[in-house]
C-alpha cells in the first residue's frame, strides 16, 4: 500500500479509537515508524477527536457531582492516593483503583463519540455518492449537448454548401451494378472545392469503403475516401480540382485503392 492508500483506508481512525485488532495495531505502528506522513495523520486525527469532544462537552450540574460522589463507597475513597500518611519520614502511596461508575461513564462517552464519528462517516459517504451521481449525470448531459452542437454545425455546413451561389450540383446516378444508388456532388466553380453527399448510397460491408474519383483528361484521379461511419452521412469536403470531366464513386477496400475497381462502381455522372 502507498502512503495515500494507508491514510485513506480508514484504519488510522480505528487505531486512534482503539478499535483495531492486535495485528492491525502492529501494522499501523509499523507504518508510523516508516512514514512520517502517517505519524502526522495520526496526530491530526487525535487533535480532531479532542477538538470534537471539547466542542460538544457539557458542563455537569453540581447535583450530578454530588450524586456521583455519594455512589462511591468508603472503601473506594480509601484507595485514592493518600499523601498525608507518613512512615519513616516518607509519604505512603496506596494504589488507586478506578471506581466502576467512572468505568461505565467512560465507556458510555466512548460509545457515543464512536457512534457520532461513524454517523458522520456514513453521512459523508451518502452525500459523496450523491455528488458522484449528479456529476455523472452532468457529464452525460454535457456529452449530449456537445453531440447536438456538432450535429447543428454539420447541418449548417451542409446548408451553406447547398445554398452557395457558386455551387454547381452534380447528381451521380446508379450504375447497372447498383441501379438504386444515388449521390450528389457540389463543385465550387470559383475555388474548385468538391463536396459529396453520400446519403443515398448503400451501406458498406466490413472492411470496405467508398472512394470518389474525378475523371481528368480521360483518366481517373483519386478524390478522397468517403466516410460512412456508423451509418451517419453528411456532406463531406473532398479533394479540390480545377477542372474535371466527370465524377464516379467505387467501393474499395478500407483506406482506398490507387486505381478504381470498375466492377464495383456504384454511381457516375458527367459534368
Amino acid at each position: 500500500m502507498t502512503k495515500n492508500d494507508i491514510i485513506s483506508s480508514g484504519l488510522l481512525e480505528l487505531y486512534v479509537l482503539g478499535l483495531t485488532s492486535p495485528d492491525e495495531a502492529m501494522q499501523v505502528q509499523e507504518w508510523i515508524s516508516r512514514y512520517p506522513e502517517v505519524k502526522g495523520e495520526i496526530e491530526a486525527i487525535e487533535i480532531s477527536l479532542e477538538s470534537y469532544a471539547q466542542a460538544y462537552s457539557i458542563e455537569p450540574s453540581p447535583a450530578v457531582k454530588e450524586k456521583i460522589l455519594s455512589q462511591i463507597s468508603n472503601d473506594e475513597r480509601k484507595n485514592i492516593y493518600n499523601l498525608s500518611s507518613v512512615k519513616n519520614g516518607k509519604p505512603l502511596l496506596t494504589s488507586y483503583r478506578v471506581p466502576s461508575f467512572f468505568k461505565l461513564a467512560a465507556a458510555a462517552i466512548f460509545i457515543l463519540l464512536t457512534g457520532s464519528i461513524v454517523l458522520t462517516y456514513f453521512n459523508y459517504n451518502k452525500y459523496y455518492n450523491k455528488y458522484q451521481s449528479v456529476s455523472r449525470e452532468l457529464q452525460l448531459a454535457q456529452q449530449k449537448i456537445d453531440q447536438q452542437n456538432q450535429a447543428t454545425l454539420a447541418m449548417k455546413t451542409d446548408i451553406d454548401v447547398m445554398t452557395d451561389k457558386n455551387s454547381l450540383p452534380v447528381v451521380l446516378k446508379g450504375t447497372p451494378h447498383a441501379p438504386d444508388a444515388l449521390a450528389k456532388i457540389y463543385w465550387m466553380k470559383t475555388t474548385g472545392d468538391v463536396y459529396v453527399d453520400p446519403s443515398n448510397l448503400p451501406g458498406t460491408p466490413s472492411g470496405r469503403q467508398y472512394q470518389l474519383w474525378a475523371i481528368v483528361d480521360g483518366k481517373p484521379v483519386d478524390a478522397g475516401m468517403i466516410s460512412t461511419e456508423k451509418g451517419i452521412y453528411h456532406i463531406q469536403k473532398m479533394k479540390s480540382f480545377g477542372r474535371a470531366e466527370a465524377f464516379a464513386i467505387t467501393l474499395e477496400k478500407a483506406g482506398g485503392s490507387p486505381t478504381p475497381t470498375m466492377d464495383e462502381m456504384y454511381v457516375i455522372s458527367n459534368i
